[in-house]
């Protein structure tokens, strides 16, 4: 397969005027014809700022250009059903053969990981769980959304307890915490049959846009999304905004205690999980940031207190 080029902030530049050029849009760069570039991310990379209004995304393999390609229509399916913003693309093309570029308006505000969520965002992110359930799963599958089966949450809780030895001799974590997911317990917590919903499948603290006075302003990168359990999309705010608002905020959504229990343990588990591994050298990911989502993840929630594991299928009714 041809080697990609490497994004410069010269060819970004071009690109960004052509793309310009093609939606009739100018630029508030002093010199309409040089707009203004600079990396989102400080080591370069394949998402660019434009002036102050836009961002450019650069598909970075021909997987990630199909999915692009199906994002640009899936936004504008979810777009009536969310009560938050989600970009619009100005303009599109292709950046390298076979390789695809959006031009997307940028939305105002700072991420979760910079800004707490205030009791009116929790609401906002309940409207967007909600939503998210109005979106008819088979026009999203028409349009190329895969359906993902769910996970074996005890198969992660697993995972998890061998991870948190490691966290515990680092001195990360006590490992007698997941002693409050038994084995019986995640048995219980399996997801329900026929509870499928689009889910964003990628709700971390940089996709989530918070202004700051806290309310949830819209949501980023559409491109991992899938017809599968809503437990996740519960799991990745948990991870983003922390435990008590990720399940206060379902539970607005119209979700019940088994649903919500089951995300809570997705996310606590798998950050003990992510965090293990990264101290044993695999992954890139910032250590503090593993460090924080495993904080908030672990947050206690009235919930847990009180929900029993029951076989009648009591817990998502309690």
């Amino acid at each position: 397969m041809t080697q990609a080029p490497t994004p410069t902030a010269d060819s970004v530049r071009r690109l960004a005027r052509t793309l310009l050029q093609k939606a009739g849009t100018s630029t508030t760069s002093t010199d309409p014809a040089a707009p203004e570039v600079r990396p989102v991310d400080a080591g370069g990379g394949h998402s660019w700022w434009v002036g102050t209004r836009h961002v450019l995304r650069l598909a970075a393999d021909r997987d990630a250009s199909l999915r692009r390609r199906r994002e640009l229509r899936l936004r504008d399916l979810v777009r009536p059903h969310l009560p938050v913003a989600v970009p619009s693309a100005v303009a599109h093309g292709e950046w390298a053969p076979g390789l695809t570029c959006t031009l997307d308006t940028r939305i105002p505000g700072g991420t979760a990981d910079q800004h707490d969520v205030s009791a009116v965002g929790e609401d906002d992110l309940a409207g967007l769980l909600a939503g998210l359930r109005q979106v008819p799963v088979r026009q999203a599958e028409a349009l190329g959304v895969p359906r993902l089966a769910p996970r074996s949450l005890e198969a992660l809780r697993r995972m998890a307890v061998h991870a948190a030895e490691t966290l515990g001799k680092a001195d990360e974590f006590d490992p007698a915490r997941l002693a409050q997911l038994t084995g019986p317990a995640a048995a219980q917590l399996t997801a329900q049959h026929g509870t499928a919903v689009l889910v964003h499948h990628a709700l971390r603290g940089e996709h989530v846009l918070v202004s700051a006075d806290g309310r949830v302003r819209g949501v980023l990168d559409w491109t991992d999304a899938v017809v599968g359990d809503p437990a996740e999309d519960i799991a990745g705010l948990a991870v983003a905004v922390g435990a008590p608002p990720a399940v206060r905020a379902a539970t607005l959504a119209g979700y019940g205690a088994r649903t919500c229990l089951r995300g809570l343990w997705l996310a606590r588990c798998e950050t003990v999980v992510r965090l293990a591994d990264r101290i044993q050298g695999r992954g890139d990911t910032p250590v503090p940031l593993l460090r924080t989502q495993l904080r908030r993840a672990w947050e206690a929630i009235l919930m847990e207190r009180v929900a029993d594991f029951r076989t009648d299928g009591g817990a998502e009714d309690a």
